[in-house]
């Protein structure tokens, strides 16, 4: 093994442990508020028709906000962003747990979704220019990854026993001591190298193009799946979303300092990387939502013995992040543990299309768990790994940050798509069925049990072609092998400003 640099900063490991409480805390978030989702809905005499802004506010903030909060990290300093981040997030989290009215609510979660766009790419930035010694990155990512892959499934089981246990508000109150501990720790461990900020100027223009376009994109598909996608309005933001993304990449293509420089995504890895992880959080979202609401309404789980029922996949996940991904990551291709780990994930998820309303969760849910963990924890370490390695230093929170938008704008078409498809076949499974149910309350509840069932197959199917297809992406755009430098510099970049430089920390 290949000694880490006599100028490697020696609290790095300390500071790998705080961040990784950061990220801990912001993924955890994205499930342990749609657990006590129903509890606050009634305190707060929350509309059904409104309530889908609890979730919304926060996707809308964080994946819009994303691009910038990565190239704010690289300009005013990858450190300084994290703290403020973490006391942000800290402060909305609390000003959700206070919140005494619906639009309290929204504007906290809203607040959550503004820092953790600083937060997120600052996060893994930080991971990217502290650890540049390969079996040393491959460790930390690995670790990076675990908790990447496994904590909206911890944030479940939190979600459950502070929900069912103490009250809804602590859902949010518990952000507080993680942000705290991170918050002192990175003060003490935490060390940037000066010479990867990146001092540009600002480029204004693709900032204002890149949050309208990414909250259009994101609106448009949480509007879809309440409106229907051929309403009027839907469309109109679709087509609004595509005009200002397409101006968002002529902007970047002409401007000397752009906000996205084209070259972090056309880099056949990163972009690889970044369609592979988008795709798979579409089926990852499916997952988490229909299975929840299989275990509590269809099996008559608790929420806190739901929550328990996902820990074997977040053991599949530790386990394939850092004892497979982590140690076969300097030996193999990427894209031999990219696409086989999707592929492993996807037949996990084929398993779940075999669930009935008395399916059994030793012999099917159990399986199908542990492989999807296993499959993209194995997964998702070396994409993690390769969506930052070899890019400029300077560049780095923006690279950063296209992995946290990937996965964003993944997670709102998974919702909106899948969630549609189930909704359909729902219907159409009472409409075919209404004779069996006669009229008995014990017969037409029987007959919707089957029918929400029928909808989470049907979309969970959908989710299997979908990994299929991502495990596809990953195998054939992704070539970068163990050893690997980074890619030429693109056409038209200057030699300096694209040149690799990995700088220890110090």
């Amino acid at each position: 093994m290949s000694s880490p640099s006599p100028q490697s900063d020696p609290n790095r490991w300390k500071a790998l442990t705080f961040i990784a409480v950061a990220q801990l805390m912001v993924v955890l978030d994205a499930t342990i508020v749609n657990i006590a989702l129903p509890s606050a809905q009634r305190d707060l005499d929350i509309s059904v028709a409104n309530r889908q802004w609890v979730i919304t506010a926060y996707a809308l903030a964080f994946g819009g906000l994303l691009l910038f909060g990565g190239r704010i990290a690289d300009l005013w300093g990858r450190k300084k962003t994290f703290i403020t981040g973490l006391i942000g997030f800290a402060g909305a989290s609390a000003l959700g747990g206070a919140a005494t009215t619906p639009a309290m609510m929204f504007g906290a979660r809203g607040l959550q979704g503004v820092f953790a766009a600083l937060l997120a790419p600052a996060a893994l930035s930080l991971l990217a220019v502290t650890f540049t010694e390969s079996k040393e990155r491959a460790k930390a990512f690995g670790i990076y990854g675990a908790i990447a892959g496994g904590g909206g499934a911890v944030g479940l089981i939190l979600g459950g026993v502070l929900t069912e246990y103490l009250d809804w508000r602590w859902t949010f109150f518990v952000n507080i001591p993680f942000a705290v501990v991170a918050v002192l720790g990175a003060l003490a461990t935490v060390h940037e190298p000066s010479q990867s900020r990146n001092r540009s100027p600002l480029d204004l223009p693709g900032v204002v193009l890149s949050i309208v376009g990414l909250v259009s994109l994101v609106y448009g598909f949480t509007r879809a799946e309440s409106e229907g996608w051929t309403e009027g309005g839907t469309i109109a933001v679709f087509a609004a979303a595509a005009v200002l993304l397409a101006s968002f990449v002529v902007v970047e293509s002409r401007v000397r300092a752009p906000l996205l420089p084209l070259r972090v995504v056309l880099d056949r890895n990163r972009g690889g990387v970044y369609l592979s992880i988008g795709m798979a959080t579409v089926g990852m979202f499916g997952l988490f939502l229909f299975l929840t609401y299989y275990l509590q309404v269809v099996q008559g789980y608790s929420p806190v013995k739901t929550g328990l029922a996902f820990l074997p996949m977040v053991v599949g996940m530790i386990t394939g992040s850092t004892q497979i991904g982590a140690r076969l990551m300097t030996r193999l291709p990427a894209r031999l543990l990219i696409g086989p780990g999707l592929l492993v994930g996807s037949l996990g998820m084929l398993l779940l299309t075999q669930l009935e309303t008395d399916s059994s969760y030793a012999t099917l849910v159990l399986p199908a768990q542990l492989m999807l963990g296993l499959g993209l924890g194995t997964a998702f370490m070396p994409s993690m790994s390769l969506a930052t390695s070899g890019v400029n230093p300077r560049d780095a929170g923006v690279a950063s940050a296209m992995v946290n938008t990937s996965q964003q704008v993944g997670g709102a078409i998974g919702t909106a798509l899948l969630n549609t498809i189930a909704a359909s076949a729902t219907t159409a499974y009472v409409a075919d069925h209404v004779a069996e149910a006669g009229a008995s309350p014990e017969g037409r509840k029987l007959v919707e049990l089957r029918a929400m069932v029928e909808g989470y197959t049907s979309a969970i199917w959908w989710a299997v072609g979908i990994l299929l297809l991502a495990s596809a992406a990953a195998t054939f755009l992704i070539n970068h092998r163990p050893g690997d430098g980074p890619a030429a510099p693109a056409p038209g970049d200057e030699a300096v400003e694209d040149e690799p430089v990995l700088v220890p920390a110090h």
